[in-house]
């Protein structure tokens, strides 16, 4: 191939950037030009394309977010968004594609690969339920800004002797709330792959103070059926029984916007680079990702639609730990 273009896509995560100049200067390493394609794929569709060279990657390894920026697109989703995005990459003369980001990210790489384009993926999504990798890019970062966090507020909820609910993100995935909850030492654990009601919630805290905690911290990711706000609204229409109350922390986005850890720059690098060699090679419709400590590529058709399950190992370790 003499011209491959990129992009990300999504919800932004640490590390993209690191992704975006490894494959860049891989690409031109082997003699292949490089085209960014800004703000995803509407972006793709109008034909907003820009050469990468490799002073355009330059001074973005330590830097979260994505220089390409990212959006949503829904005219990507009919078969004339699809159409249009596969004739500028024709006009711009490019003959592969890096797409860079999450589940739904992937769906449109494999919707333009089932279009005959050729497509390789980048795992990247602090929500960690992708499919072909045991870890994605951001998922690292995420993590330690919500232990940090975590860290933070059990100082504060031991100096006051209260309860804390803090909420993390991960859509439908419990990943970042369950191991959140287990290097923060939670005393409760709410995630949507196991649902629980307030009051088995109510219990582990009551049984928390019973065995002499002065404080005590749930984490909840956003998306369990009983999330922070609806746990929150339980506590205090219940009060007076419960006895306690729970002062909540939504940590939103701010896990999504910061530098990239070590780990997370040097998986960006490696699933970068290997996502240029992959298509220069010929080899596309797959998914990088890191398994068992390896990279891999995944068919893009094996991991779309499908979410990856927790271990499940993990949620009665935790909910040990807690006693």
């Amino acid at each position: 191939m003499r011209r491959i273009a990129l992009l990300t896509s999504g919800g932004d995560a640490p590390g993209m950037n690191a992704a975006i100049r490894a494959v860049t200067r891989r690409a031109l390493y082997h003699g292949a030009q490089v085209m960014g394609v800004r703000r995803g794929y509407a972006g793709l569709i109008a034909g907003d394309f820009v050469p990468l060279g490799p002073r355009d990657v330059g001074r973005i390894l330590q830097l979260g977010g994505t220089m390409l920026g990212s959006s949503r697109c829904a005219e990507f989703r009919t078969d004339a968004g699809l159409a249009r995005a596969v004739e500028s990459l024709g006009k711009h003369g490019v003959e592969g594609l890096v797409v860079i980001g999450g589940n739904g990210s992937q769906a449109g790489a494999q919707a333009l690969a089932q279009r005959g384009f050729p497509v390789v993926g980048v795992a990247s999504t602090i929500d960690n339920d992708l499919c072909g990798t045991d870890v994605s890019i951001g998922v690292d970062t995420a993590l330690n800004i919500a232990l940090e966090a975590i860290d933070r507020l059990k100082v504060t909820a031991l100096s006051h002797q209260r309860g804390f609910l803090v909420e993390t993100m991960g859509r439908n995935c419990g990943y970042l709330g369950l191991m959140a909850g287990l290097a923060g030492g939670a005393d409760a654990i709410v995630i949507p792959e196991v649902p629980r009601d307030p009051e088995s919630v109510a219990a582990e805290l009551r049984s928390a103070y019973v065995r002499g905690k002065s404080h005590a911290l749930v984490v909840v990711a956003e998306g369990a059926a009983y999330n922070a706000e609806r746990l929150a609204a339980y506590f205090a229409e219940h009060r007076e029984r419960l006895q306690f109350e729970l002062r909540v922390t939504k940590l939103g986005h701010v896990q999504r916007g910061g530098a990239p850890t070590a780990f997370d720059r040097v998986l960006a690098t490696r699933l970068g680079a290997a996502a240029a060699d992959q298509l220069l090679a010929g080899s596309h419709s797959v998914l990088i990702g890191m398994q068992r400590s390896e990279i891999t590529a995944t068919s893009l058709g094996e991991i779309v639609g499908q979410q990856k399950p927790l271990n499940p190992e993990l949620f009665p370790l935790a909910y040990s730990l807690a006693q």
